[in-house]
């Protein structure tokens, strides 16, 4: 990076830039456990030699500080596949329902971007389409920092909502549905070639929510790779070349994934299960009346601190979904 010309190749440039960070956090965690383990070992040391009650308690009071972060080192541990590292593209789709689906849609991108805010990733809402009355029809958002593919996979899949709904007039209790996918994102670099004949391009005028950066021109770009029929929107940039260029950026790493995933299902094209994600097949449930429960159905993992999850206090969730999954590959 001290080389002057370092900067001539933008892309490389950046590609070495993200690796570097990346590892220097590594070694920042290896580093920070090595004071954990010192530290604790030390008051293991001092305790044996001449208990104390007072220094007992600040031993306690130190192991339940270093719990979460040795918690989290052992979950990046999981974080060993292919593209866990890699920024995440995260998309939300309202399930059939009208306004109550588009409004728990919403909610489950404020209670996520509170996630995102709560582990120091960046956030970018790059496409949103606002329900009629209320709440969103779908949003995609570029979530940046190290293992957001990694941590934000385990939410692929049906997020179920039942409460009272504030929409019904009679005060019913209502179940809404909504589905959420995640996509790792790929350098601009990656070999996946399009066919111009296989791409229909329009443009439109952008919509995202907030009001001070809707343009007043058509600048907004949907792709449609007709082959797969794979949908990509950008709005949130200022031009329609900058929107051109970030959509063709994400449908290359969305076609790479499907490529990999169609090989992966011919390996399988013998195997009769079904798989935990699809359409219909909701992994988790947020139950709002008559009680209170955030359930995760593939895990079993619950709270009862409904407030808190939709706050965006989801790492016991994440970090459960993984250790079932590593135990589900260790177990064939």
């Amino acid at each position: 990076m001290n080389d002057p010309t370092f900067w001539n190749d933008q892309q490389t440039a950046k590609h070495i830039s993200k690796q570097l960070s990346q590892i220097r956090e590594e070694i920042s965690h290896i580093n920070k456990l090595d004071e954990v383990k010192e530290e604790l070992e030390t008051y293991i040391s001092l305790l044996d030699g001449d208990f104390n009650e007072a220094l007992f308690a600040d031993a306690m009071e130190e192991l339940t500080r270093c719990k979460a972060f040795t918690e989290k080192a052992e979950i990046e541990c999981y974080l060993n596949g292919k593209y866990d590292h890699n920024d995440a593209l995260f998309t939300i789709h309202a399930g059939a329902g009208g306004t109550e689906a588009q409004d728990w849609a919403e909610m489950l991108l404020r209670m996520f971007s509170r996630w995102a805010e709560n582990n120091k990733f960046t956030w970018t809402v790059i496409d949103y389409l606002a329900g009629e009355e209320a709440g969103l029809k779908s949003v995609s958002v570029e979530v940046g920092g190290n293992f957001a593919y990694g941590l934000l996979k385990c939410e692929i899949g049906i997020h179920r909502l039942v409460r009272m709904s504030p929409f019904n007039s009679q005060g019913k209790r209502q179940t809404s549905f909504a589905s959420v996918f995640v996509y790792p994102e790929f350098d601009d670099d990656i070999d996946v070639s399009i066919d111009p004949k296989d791409l229909r391009v329009d443009t439109y005028r952008s919509s995202s929510a907030g009001g001070q950066h809707v343009n007043t021109t058509d600048s907004a770009v949907r792709l449609t790779h007709l082959p797969t029929n794979i949908v990509v929107s950008c709005q949130n940039e200022r031009s329609q070349i900058q929107n051109r260029e970030k959509a063709m950026a994400i449908l290359k790493g969305r076609l790479y994934q499907y490529y990999e995933e169609q090989r992966e299902k011919e390996k399988k094209i013998t195997e009769s299960s079904k798989t935990d994600i699809g359409w219909g097949n909701q992994i988790r449930s947020y139950v709002f009346q008559p009680y209170q429960m955030v359930k995760d159905h593939r895990t079993n993992f619950e709270s009862g601190q409904v407030d808190r999850v939709m706050d965006g206090d989801l790492d016991g969730f994440i970090y459960a979904w993984l250790k079932y999954a590593a135990g589900k590959r260790i177990n064939g």
